[in-house]
């Protein structure tokens, strides 16, 4: 069982047209926040990142945004956080997502969210961290995603003993009970937390 207090969540800034989206991550928040555990997330104020946010807050949940210098005024960072972190880069970015969850999830989302999402998968091998992976799959967003991390462990080019660090649910309740279910995986290496 897995103590999850904080949770780092990736997902996208921008407001697609299909209005699930912006209602999953309003969903993702407010549940977070009801049950008591920090989001920390990319800072943004804008898409499915200020849904996500502005939610939680709403249900008097605490969000911890960190964003880029570079990026405060061009995602407009949300100064309405719990509290809002401005550090030099996205490495610093996302080591401290890292440094301050107990877990991921991932939302929809482009090619960022993607970069946050394979790295923290790529850390857990590494053993950057012991933390669960988990991908939000809500409306098959990500099946595609899905079949290719199978097709990579089906290939030989995920260890067999990994093939669980990313855990899959259909919504937020789903994912969340799979998450602190987790059993921490063997990583490949174990990399002091100084080495990030």
């Amino acid at each position: 069982m897995t103590d999850i207090r904080a949770l780092a969540v990736y997902c996208g800034s921008a407001t697609p047209p299909d209005p699930r989206f912006i209602a999953l991550a309003t969903q993702t928040g407010t549940y977070l926040a009801q049950r008591g555990i920090t989001i920390i997330y990319g800072g943004g104020r804008l898409g499915l990142m200020g849904a996500l946010a502005d939610a939680a807050l709403a249900a008097g949940g605490k969000v911890i945004g960190i964003i880029p210098e570079a990026m405060v005024d061009r995602e407009a960072a949300h100064r309405g956080l719990s509290e809002l972190r401005i550090v030099s880069d996205m490495h610093e970015r996302k080591r401290g997502f890292t440094d301050l969850a107990d877990g991921f999830v991932t939302l929809p989302g482009g090619v960022g969210t993607m970069d946050e999402l394979w790295e923290a998968l790529s850390w857990a091998q590494l053993g950057y961290h012991a933390n669960p992976v988990g991908l939000l799959n809500a409306f098959g967003y990500y099946d595609e995603l899905i079949a290719f991390n199978q097709r990579m462990a089906d290939s030989g080019f995920v260890r067999d003993a990994h093939r669980g660090i990313l855990i899959v649910g259909q919504d937020i309740a789903e994912l969340t009970q799979k998450i602190e279910s987790y059993e921490p995986h063997q990583a490949i290496f174990q990399m002091p937390v100084g080495a990030l």
